[in-house]
């Protein structure tokens, strides 16, 4: 089942969220490009779009962060989703260093909001001198030619001092995370989920004004879809590409806990591991024998899955290299987001009737994100708004 964006059916009265999602990893060094695609629709209003680039290198410091919010949101022929105009959009990769540099210089630094403990200061996301992050976020109308365009097979963007222009392949089929699919035309879950390409190959370019231009040839990746009436109250998403011993092996899984009359229920984890040639089925309503110990740096799971298949998950992001988002719900609610897609990822796998256990290392091929209410994480969020 091919994926399809929800926004352009939804009724003025319904209030929605929506995002498609791209990520890259370099295969030899701790270099991540995350770019999201969003929709944020509150009861009664028209949508909007909003398009977020993060960068991640380590080497440079906090990851790079910016944000722009439009008015302007389509569902283009062809493709999932266009933030902004279409026409500068296709003219945006003609731009000259010159123009990058003046777009850069024309963007006021600012800093993030930490949790408590934390310092300000994003590094060069907010705070570092190279992005804007403005309370309000960038409007595409302060700069004509910011705007982002996603298809299933290319991503074309730019979004203050940084653009893109992306191509990508997939021979996987779309992950659909539930395993029923009547469960995605329910009003429950309130999150809806899927991964239209859970493992892609990306090619292309990904400019940040005053460095170096980055390249990009045959980077793992993948591109996700989420939609829904509101956020889970508390979630990871994990995804994992890359890995030493098994190249073509990937992980895409995502773990809830909602409130059902003010009380949190137990983690649920839905998704698949890809390994040996065979899609394994992880978790479900239901499922028995899941652990998760998470913090904001990273996390220890115990996944399960069909047929016996049990799952050993540790992750960890280096210092200094997970950035800090706010997400808002239609209601108004919001909930602070670490996100670091170059994460150290080890799995340790038993498969029925295999024997020993596979140990899958991926160094920086792991990204992992962290929704949740607190605040006193330690992690900067940046300081553009949501919806």
């Amino acid at each position: 089942m091919g994926a399809s964006p929800i926004f352009p059916g939804v009724p003025l009265r319904a209030g929605m969220y929506e995002s498609f999602y791209l990520r890259a990893v370099a295969p030899d060094e701790p270099v991540g490009a995350w770019i999201r695609h969003t929709v944020h629709k509150r009861p009664g209003r028209a949508p909007r779009g909003s398009i977020w680039c993060t960068v991640f290198d380590p080497c440079r410091g906090r990851p790079f962060m910016h944000k722009t919010t439009s008015d302007q949101l389509h569902a283009p022929a062809g493709g999932w989703i266009a933030v902004g105009s279409a026409g500068e959009i296709a003219r945006a990769g003609s731009d000259t260093a010159a123009d990058r540099s003046a777009a850069a210089g024309t963007s006021a630094a600012a800093g993030t909001s930490a949790g408590a403990g934390a310092s300000a200061g994003g590094g060069e996301s907010a705070g570092g001198g190279e992005s804007a992050g403005g309370g309000e976020g960038a409007r595409v109308g302060e700069r004509a030619r910011d705007g982002a365009r996603l298809t299933p097979g290319d991503a074309q963007g730019a979004c203050g001092p940084a653009r893109w222009s992306l191509s990508f392949t997939s021979r996987e089929p779309e992950l659909r995370h539930f395993p029923r699919e009547w469960l995605y035309r329910t009003p429950l879950p309130r999150t809806k989920l899927s991964s239209p390409m859970p493992a892609a190959s990306f090619d292309g370019t990904v400019e940040i004004a005053g460095r170096e231009p980055i390249g990009l040839r045959g980077w793992p990746g993948m591109v996700g879809h989420n939609w829904g009436s509101e956020h889970a109250e508390r979630w990871i998403w994990l995804h994992g590409i890359g890995f030493e011993e098994e190249p073509d092996a990937w992980l895409d899984v995502a773990l809830g806990r909602v409130k059902v009359a003010g009380r949190l229920t137990p983690w649920v984890a839905n998704g698949a591991l890809a390994l040996g040639g065979r899609r394994w089925r992880i978790g479900g309503f239901g499922a028995r024998g899941l652990r998760v110990a998470e913090t904001v740096d990273g996390c220890t799971l115990e996944l399960v899955g069909e047929g016996g298949l049990k799952i050993q998950a540790q992750v960890q992001s280096p210092a200094q290299s997970t950035a800090g988002w706010l997400y808002t719900d239609p209601d108004g609610g919001s909930h602070d987001v670490a996100n670091c897609s170059i994460a150290a990822l080890e799995l340790t796998v038993t498969s029925p009737g295999a024997g020993a256990p596979q140990v899958l290392r991926a160094a920086h091929g792991g990204a992992y994100e962290l929704g949740m209410r607190e605040h006193d994480h330690g992690v900067p969020i940046a300081s553009f708004s949501d919806g």
